[in-house]
């Protein structure tokens, strides 16, 4: 699909992000694809995903957009998302539709900044759509200048900078629709529909859900301490 068809297929809509880490009960690439297939059964209009092979498993069964990502913790930076031009290439290998990268102001893994990696991989792969994962107003702004596709509020409340940020964000969501030219991607903390209709009012193109469809550990964990 083209740009302009992806950002239509999902205009309004709904994402389910499909992700397990290794030490979560439903850690499996076969668990994720069916996760996925529920997902899209109940009417999701595109998945994200973490790692290649999650990803392959997810498409052989599910044909719509996959926003992809490659998540790996480094000991020399607090970004995990998509950090390295070998993380975008693998995900551009497999067929994402969009990958998503950290947009934050901080250090990727071996001291790049953003500014270091994005601009030839931008190069490098002009027809694929790249989603900035922000974490403030500020992010969104450097990576409308830097040649995103897309913004999305994903790492609001996870950096240190915005740590006790009140999730979701519906502010920030309402600022980048108002202020930027790109489209809005609703990410992070929708726990319940109205929050999710909220998040439409703010002007967003679409949102994900993820933790409250697809990770029944936490969704479980939320209902036994209701009764603490």
């Amino acid at each position: 699909m083209t740009k302009q068809e992806v950002f239509a297929q999902i205009k309004g809509g709904l994402i389910v992000s499909c992700q397990a880490l290794p030490e979560e009960p439903l850690h499996s690439s076969y668990i994720m694809s069916r996760m996925a297939y529920s997902a899209m059964l109940g009417g999701a209009c595109a998945i994200r995903a973490n790692s290649v092979e999650d990803i392959t498993e997810i498409k052989k069964l599910v044909p719509l957009p996959v926003i992809g990502i490659i998540k790996t913790v480094y000991d020399d930076s607090p970004v995990y998302i998509t950090s390295t031009a070998q993380d975008v290439r693998a995900l551009a290998a497999c067929g994402v539709d969009i990958i998503a990268m950290d947009a934050t102001d901080r250090l990727h893994h071996g001291g790049k900044t953003l500014e270091d990696i994005f601009p030839a991989l931008r190069q490098e792969f002009k027809e694929m759509i790249f989603m900035a994962d922000c974490s403030c107003f500020e992010d969104g702004v450097r990576a409308q200048k830097l040649g995103f596709d897309c913004v999305g509020t994903t790492l609001s409340g996870y950096t240190q900078a915005t740590q006790g940020t009140a999730l979701p964000n519906f502010s920030l969501m309402e600022r980048f629709a108002k202020e930027l030219e790109l489209p809005v991607i609703a990410e992070g903390g929708i726990w319940s529909p109205e929050q999710l209709r909220q998040a439409f009012q703010c002007g967003v193109h679409a949102a994900v859900v993820g933790t409250a469809i697809t990770r029944p550990r936490e969704i479980t964990r939320r209902f036994a301490d209701a009764l603490k």
